[in-house]
């Protein structure tokens, strides 16, 4: 009887589990930009910016002074068609709308208004 209730317990667990959906969007991956600029609208001091995008739609981002980290936040984002929205939830910056752009110079990310966003890392 009790080798009948485990199989019962294996069959339920078994029963019970949802395949996870793979996501391979592209945008998944480390993407950065070098900026000419040291400051920006929210007065933080960069000179690089650096974006990781996760498969369950989340992300970190950490913008550099001298190789050395002085602002770290997380983000989410979300894709409908080609046009990626990035919001950054409990932060004051704005949300950066971007396409991609794969050309033989890269994989890049642009701002809807034309300019450049960012530049995917190589593996």
């Amino acid at each position: 009887m009790k080798t009948f209730f485990n199989c019962l317990l294996v069959c339920v667990l078994f029963a019970s589990c949802s395949k996870i959906e793979t996501n391979n969007d592209p945008v998944i991956g480390i993407w950065y930009n070098s900026i000419k600029t040291a400051t920006n609208t929210n007065k933080m001091v960069v000179d690089k910016e650096e974006w990781i995008f996760n498969d369950v739609y989340l992300g970190r981002f950490h913008g550099y002074n001298n190789d050395e980290i002085t602002f770290l936040t997380d983000f989410r984002w979300t894709v409908e068609g080609d046009v990626y929205t990035i919001s950054y939830p409990g932060t004051d910056f704005p949300d950066d709308q971007v396409k991609m752009i794969v050309n033989e110079d890269g994989t890049h990310l642009v701002r809807i208004t034309g300019s450049n966003f960012a530049v995917k890392q190589n593996k």
